[in-house]
């Protein structure tokens, strides 16, 4: 059971990296391309597939070293451990990002939300124009933005999990 643990620990870690590196080079590619504020959608499939993959990579490699057995519960921790490893990380870079290597971001994001609401809602008045904008504001701080990194990471962490979790799962009770 000693070398289960400390199996699994080292996947979630090592898995969590991976996941967490691999965020951070799309994170670059999208400011490297100018799509900081606004990404294109294929940035969400990538890291979508990213996600998925590593998680079931993971999963696959607990399940070979545990004697080809992994029970759900097994399965949900390690993925919400690389899910969190990985938005751990993200989210170190993040802070990087937007206090040393675009320190506007935050000013430039309401600008460029605040053209997008003028574009979408263009008969709305300036009170609520104003209303809106300050609510943007108040959601687009680093500590709201980390929130929100970390509870879609281990959100989508968890469904991932379970999902491949319930096709991969094998326990002894199977093999009689």
């Amino acid at each position: 059971m000693e070398n289960q643990k400390s199996s699994s620990t080292s996947i979630m870690l090592n898995y969590g990296l991976i996941l967490g590196f691999v965020s951070i080079l799309l994170g670059v590619a999208n400011f490297a391309f100018g799509d900081v504020y606004e990404p294109h959608w294929s940035m969400q499939v990538v890291s979508g597939a990213a996600t998925i993959a590593l998680i079931v990579l993971g999963l696959k490699k607990l399940k070979e070293s545990n004697g080809n057995l992994l029970s759900l519960g097994e399965a949900l921790k390690t993925g919400l451990g690389i899910a969190l490893v990985s938005g751990v990380i993200y989210i170190i870079y993040f802070f990087v990002f937007v206090n040393y290597i675009e320190p506007d971001y935050f000013a430039n994001l309401g600008k460029v939300q605040e053209a997008a609401m003028l574009e979408a809602y263009p008969n709305w008045s300036d009170e609520q124009m104003e209303a809106s904008l300050e609510m943007a504001q108040k959601m687009s701080g680093f500590g709201m933005i980390s929130a929100i990194v970390m509870i879609m990471s281990l959100l989508f962490g968890f469904v991932i999990s379970l999902i491949a979790g319930l096709i991969m799962k094998r326990t002894e009770e199977d093999n009689e």
